[in-house]
């Protein structure tokens, strides 16, 4: 099956009566929240011939206006293929959309990405930087490039600003977190910050080892009496993106990147030498000259985002369904009901 696949609702970590920290999440608790920025998902998922890969798209609007939005970029763990990466260092822009997608499919992505912006330019493009992120999803995906410009376009073009859907979709489709089947999860909130509210919106694309902590323990798969799901030996990948609606300096969402990625901890992360662990952050709000947040601002910020990345680790697992592969293996969904006691 393939497309925007818009499966029906799944538990989410408040309907258990949990929440994570003391903010409160917006209307969607996802990174759509914030204005001004879309969200496009193609899912691959094929049982017969064991394919489970997709792409995400994360669309800001402004990049119809202006040639780049301020964005800062932190790397945890380096064992990745992070397209674009050099120049959000160097630069603090962000140019293109933001696409996640499997490890061998993130070139031909990324070359989808320049043809898709090239097409849309009013003016003349002599250099653009697309910016893709990856993650290793082979042990569940027999097809190494399954991703298509094709399927790269059609969500790009079905990016919208409604519900983000989670666990196996978009790039997340064949994605393995903690032991357990994972992929995409989402969630925000709002920060009351001393010129006024803002939302500041994160989307994980879950992938990692380590041991899952939730609800004040850590669970495994093994103590549950389920095999644990990933590579024998320490790899993955996570990808975190964090969207703004405040205006900041490229120095800042460095920062507040570092945040997102670090946050995994929290959910029992183990940021091994085969990981590649990265964290992206823009705003979607442009001015000639923004002014800094406070350093009182700059903490709420850091705080709205350590937590929405760890609701939203949990939130990809809880909305996550067990895989198997015709190959034999088998990717576990996190029972609800160890959040449920």
């Amino acid at each position: 099956m393939e497309g925007q696949k818009r499966r029906g609702r799944a538990l989410r970590l408040r309907e258990t009566g949990r929440a994570v920290g003391r903010m409160a999440p917006g209307v969607l608790n996802s990174i759509t929240d914030v204005p001004g920025l879309l969200v496009g998902q193609t899912t691959l998922e094929d049982d017969e011939r064991g394919v489970y890969s997709g792409v995400t798209a994360l669309v800001p609007e402004a990049l119809e206006e202006v040639p780049a939005v301020p964005a800062g970029f932190h790397m945890v763990n380096g064992y990745g293929k992070f397209v674009g990466a050099t120049q959000l260092m160097e630069l603090t822009e962000l140019e293109t959309p933001v696409l996640l997608t499997s490890t061998l499919s993130a070139f031909r992505a990324a070359d989808a990405l320049v043809g898709w912006v090239l097409e849309r330019a009013t003016a003349p493009v002599t250099s653009l930087n697309p910016v893709v992120g990856e993650i290793n999803d082979s042990w569940l995906s027999a097809e190494r490039r399954p991703v298509t410009e094709a399927h790269v376009r059609a969500a790009l073009d079905g990016a919208d600003e409604g519900p983000v859907p989670m666990g196996n979709v978009g790039g997340g489709t064949g994605a393995c977190a903690l032991g357990f089947k994972a992929g995409i999860g989402s969630a925000s909130r709002k920060v009351p910050l001393s010129g006024g509210p803002a939302t500041a919106g994160v989307l994980v694309l879950a992938n990692m080892d380590g041991d899952l902590r939730v609800a004040g323990r850590t669970v495994r798969p093994e103590e549950l009496g389920l095999e644990r799901a990933g590579h024998t030996s320490p790899r993955g990948s996570c990808v975190v993106v964090v969207a703004l609606d405040v205006p900041c300096t490229g120095r800042q969402l460095e920062r507040v990147a570092a945040r997102g990625v670090l946050a995994l901890g929290r959910v029992g992360a183990a940021f091994s030498h085969g990981s590649g662990d990265y964290g992206l952050a823009f705003s979607t709000r442009v001015t000639e000259a923004p002014v800094p947040l406070s350093p009182a601002d700059l903490n709420l910020v850091f705080t709205a985002v350590l937590d929405g990345v760890e609701e939203a680790v949990v939130d990809a697992l809880l909305a996550a369904r067990t895989v198997r592969t015709p190959a034999g293996r088998t990717a576990h969904a996190l029972p609800h009901e160890v959040l449920r006691d």
